[in-house]
């Protein structure tokens, strides 16, 4: 289980939480349960290596606070728009026998062992993580989905994957799918059409009709050239 060492803060203005922050620290509270909400601060360094591992909000956390141990799922991290490093987190107390909600991210494995994927079929995730009412003592860190043996055109639905006791889907009432394992899609040129194909032979053969050979626009050329000294005589000698 993940920890962290926690200092209990007393800011009250932005200017206070601001200074903290410069300083390396992480505002943070602490709700739930029948206690008051706890103000308290946290390592940056420690926060942002927690954050950086998988599944963050979905993993119980045990804040140490002066030798007193807390355990807390986180439910919203506040980052900054620029920086993007934290600012702010909320955890929730865990208290035992409450229920949460909580998205919960799913493991695919043995891919190499799927006859459908070795055959080139394609792995289509549905739902990369499903949403659980839980016990706060017992919420899982991951639902693992086998694909050993699975084949083309098999559905995984949530019927097939085991979850621990008293854990239940919020989506009641179907068993919903979480991936398929889908036939491989080749794309194939469409073939162009007998008529376009015409068309164009066509046009080509148009084409070539309306242009005048070399010779013969070379010799048309040298004609013109030669009638055109004659009409300039002409026009000459009608002057005269």
């Amino acid at each position: 289980m993940n920890s962290l060492e926690a200092s209990i803060r007393n800011t009250a203005s932005k200017g206070e939480l601001n200074l903290l922050r410069k300083n390396e620290q992480v505002p943070a509270i602490i709700y739930g349960g029948k206690e008051e909400n706890q103000k308290i601060s946290l390592s940056k360094k420690q926060v942002q290596f927690l954050i950086d591992q998988e599944n963050f909000l979905s993993k119980i956390i045990t804040i140490n606070i002066d030798g007193k141990q807390i355990n807390v799922l986180p439910r919203d991290v506040n980052y900054d728009p620029i920086t993007d490093n934290p600012i702010h987190i909320d955890f929730l107390r865990i208290v035992k026998g409450a229920k949460v909600i909580i998205e919960i991210p799913v493991k695919f494995i043995n891919n190499e062992k799927s006859p459908g994927l070795k055959r080139g079929g394609v792995l289509n995730i549905v739902r990369r993580s499903v949403e659980l009412k839980c016990p706060s003592e017992t919420i899982p860190d991951e639902l693992v989905v086998d694909l050993d043996g699975l084949e083309i055109g098999i559905s995984i639905k949530i019927s097939s994957i085991k979850l621990p006791e008293n854990v239940n889907p919020t989506i009641q009432g179907r068993d919903f799918v979480i991936a398929t394992v889908a036939a491989p899609t080749i794309f194939k040129e469409p073939e162009k059409p007998a008529e376009a194909e015409s068309a164009e032979g066509a046009e080509g053969a148009e084409g070539a009709e309306a242009k005048p050979a070399e010779g013969d626009e070379k010799a048309a050329d040298d004609k013109k050239g030669k009638e055109e000294p004659k009409k300039e005589e002409k026009a000459s000698s009608d002057k005269k």
